[in-house]
């Protein structure tokens, strides 16, 4: 069955439309009728719409009985980690890496979020015309708790002080307060950008989907690492000195194998997705680590970690996930720990992934066509041809984006111009088919 409301990444659309107060109010609604929770906390990032959405949300819940703890302007890890400390509802209002136009709304179940049959089961509740109303109103309050609580994290992570550059980007999202607290307790010398939202300027030419931003400022600061997050501070991606890009597949490589050198990566295997590097993959596989690959979306990615008890995994767009210390992917604990990797052994993150050949890698996003195109035999046809052509050591992924309108090619080979000869192909013949 087909989801009316969920998609790859929660509920998404643009805003004031899709995502208006009146959808807002019946997820409120919903989360009381379906999950009859005591309580429930709200988190929100930076846009215009963020305040109507979670309140709508609020007024929902409250209505029908539930208390409701407003967190304000804080990441999405951060309520998934308030969350599970507290064995409670949590809800993110942010559409993550999309411009301001666009708003979403996730939930977390006791720090994680639903699967595909959850959402599923929550969306008839959503559709309800009956409004629950509680003979006693749920108390909507606002709380610093979120925040206290996960700055008590890096406590326990013992990141030694630092002589290194840093500079990062907070995409004038949800992190331009937590990570400017944490960030400057670990080194005198950092440099934030992406640090003045104005409800409309949310990954606006800043953050993991810009990268030219952190390049920038690595560049002009000369800096040692740069960590550039996304909206709602999930994702993080990375370049050194030299200005060279580490995405996700190689943060989780760096972490693994630090946690391995120590005897603290669980059964020696770690998560990454359908879209991982085969040059990576190898790498992992040289270093004696095992992998388990999940379709795309950092829920499956952390459901394999939970039901296989490992330490970490992530997906190349930046979400890492260390389970054993966060529920959630969390773009600046993954780059404390990145940091605290480099310090302790008095290494440049070149150096340490010196042994690591990435393949050749690009992804084509495909706009305007329909995604049935994609259950075509002509399509079907060519993309085994292809397949075969570019050999078993390799990657090929065509499918519809779950979080926009857009089908996307991605392919990894060693061989470059077989790669761009390949998507040419695909992307020719899925424009021509799918208009």
């Amino acid at each position: 069955m087909n989801k009316k409301y969920f998609g790859t990444d929660g509920i998404r659309g643009t805003a004031f439309e899709k995502l208006n107060n009146q959808l807002a109010f019946r997820v409120g609604q919903a989360i009381a009728k379906k999950f009859k929770p005591e309580r429930i906390v709200i988190g929100q990032d930076t846009r215009l719409s963020s305040d109507m959405l979670a309140y709508g949300i609020a007024y929902g819940a409250s209505l029908a009985g539930v208390e409701v703890l407003i967190s304000g302007v804080v990441s999405t890890p951060m309520v998934a980690y308030y969350s599970k400390i507290n064995n409670l509802i949590g809800v993110m209002v942010t559409a993550s890496h999309n411009p301001y136009t666009d708003n979403g709304i996730k939930i977390f179940k006791s720090g994680y979020k639903m699967l595909d049959d959850e959402e599923l089961s929550l969306e008839p509740f959503i559709d309800e015309e009956n409004c629950l109303v509680a003979a006693t109103l749920g108390k909507i309050s606002v709380t610093d708790d979120v925040d206290s609580l996960y700055r008590s994290v890096y406590k326990d992570l013992s990141i030694p002080r630092t002589h290194m550059r840093v500079s990062y980007d907070s995409a004038n999202g949800a992190t331009f307060k937590i990570a400017k607290r944490v960030i400057e307790s670990i080194t005198d010398e950092s440099y934030q950008i992406g640090k003045e939202p104005d409800g409309l300027n949310i990954n606006l030419s800043v953050g993991s989907t810009h990268l030219d931003a952190i390049k920038e400022a690595v560049i002009i600061h000369k800096s040692d690492i740069g960590l550039s997050f996304d909206g709602d501070g999930d994702r993080l991606l990375v370049v050194d000195g030299e200005n060279t890009i580490y995405d996700g597949d190689m943060i989780v490589y760096v972490i693994a194998k630090y946690l391995k050198s120590i005897q603290k990566l669980k059964k020696d295997t770690v998560v990454l997705t359908q879209m991982s590097n085969p040059g990576v993959l190898k790498a992992f596989k040289e270093l004696g680590i095992d992998v388990l690959q999940t379709p795309v979306g950092d829920k499956y990615v952390s459901d394999e970690i939970v039901k296989n008890d490992l330490t970490i995994g992530g997906e190349n767009s930046g979400h890492i996930i260390l389970n054993d210390l966060l529920p959630s992917g969390d773009g600046l604990f993954a780059g404390m720990y990145l940091i605290k990797v480099l310090a302790e052994n008095n290494i440049s993150l070149k150096d340490y992934t010196k042994e690591v050949e990435m393949y050749p890698q690009r992804m084509v996003n495909i706009k305007n066509v329909n995604k049935t195109v994609l259950s075509y035999p002509e399509i079907k046809g060519l993309l085994d041809d292809i397949k075969q052509k570019i050999g078993p050591d390799s990657l090929l992924l065509v499918r519809p984006s779950g979080t926009e309108p857009v089908i996307r090619v991605t392919i990894s080979c060693k061989d470059s111009n077989l790669l761009d000869e390949s998507m040419e192909l695909i992307v020719n013949k899925i424009k021509d088919l799918g208009v």
